[in-house]
């Protein structure tokens, strides 16, 4: 996460010194490496930061939160599976009251 901040906030910079999307591109790739932003991720975000946007963080999404993914939940599944490896994903996710795992 921390990662694509850092290279949002310098598509920013790029937007601001009139470079094009094209030209932002090989910049990330060639500082960030292997965990560059998607060519697609770039345009977007150029796109967006050239319209104007200012806040490099994500737009909270409407959702219901993931609930199966809780650190309880978790540390619930890690004990149950402990105790026996051979359980069904539908009895652990009954015995944890998951609809999901």
């Amino acid at each position: 996460m921390q990662r694509s901040l850092e290279q949002r906030m310098a598509i920013t910079l790029c937007v601001k010194l009139e470079k094009s999307a094209a030209e932002t591109i090989p910049m990330l790739k060639k500082a960030f490496g292997v965990d560059c932003l998607s060519d697609r991720q770039i345009f977007r975000w150029h796109k967006a930061f050239a319209e104007g946007r200012e806040d490099v963080n994500d737009v909270n999404r409407a959702g219901r939160p993931s609930t199966s993914n809780s650190d309880d939940n978790v540390k619930r599944m890690r004990d149950l599976l402990n105790t026996d490896r051979r359980l069904s994903v539908r009895l652990i996710s009954e015995t944890l009251e998951c609809r999901s795992l």
